[in-house]
């Protein structure tokens, strides 16, 4: 079973890069992968969340939720984190989607898939950390948050952190700490 690589970065204010990659089987549902992330943010959860897919500018799609709310406005079924293989969803080399957690607060994670690789894990795995994650609670409940069809402003740095740039060079990893490829998450 192919395995899929993911940079999952973590939108704040503070225009700090913070970010996380992923290795994980591509036969996992997303309901793992979304307790993956939590985790490796060290965020507790507890809170509603629905992933996205999404194009390259980040537009929300289809709507993938944790919990089964029942159709959704135009009346079609709504896809279930743990009904939803990531295979069912990735359907290009450079697959991007965006997971939002906490609707109240808004934390919006950019996802984008790096590379498919032969190699099979048994559960996911964190292969690259970058920054410090911020507190779960740091963001205020005063609707400053972003609204449902708003498109995200990245910036330019945003671009950079997934780009294929060959003139990548080691002094780029200032800051970076390298997981062991055999180190399992769980």
């Amino acid at each position: 079973m192919p395995s899929y690589k993911f940079r999952v970065l973590i939108d704040t204010d503070s225009g700090t890069e913070i970010f996380r990659d992923f290795l994980i089987s591509s036969n996992e549902n997303l309901e793992v992968f979304y307790d993956s992330i939590l985790k490796a943010f060290n965020f507790k959860g507890g809170q509603m969340a629905s992933f996205y897919k999404s194009n390259e500018d980040w537009d929300k799609g289809q709507e993938i939720t944790l919990m089964d709310m029942g159709m959704n406005d135009g009346g079609d079924p709504v896809f279930i984190m743990s009904e939803t293989k990531l295979s069912d969803i990735v359907t290009e080399p450079d697959q991007k989607m965006i997971l939002v957690h906490d609707f109240m607060r808004m934390w919006c994670f950019l996802i984008e898939l790096v590379e498919t690789q032969s190699k099979t894990v048994s559960k996911p795995q964190i292969l690259l950390s970058m920054g410090d994650a911020p507190k779960e609670d740091s963001k205020s409940l005063d609707g400053d948050g972003m609204q449902f069809g708003e498109t995200l402003d990245l910036g330019g740095d945003f671009d950079d952190i997934f780009s294929d740039d060959e003139d990548f060079e080691d002094d780029d990893l200032e800051g970076f700490s390298e997981e062991s490829d055999e180190s399992e998450f769980y």
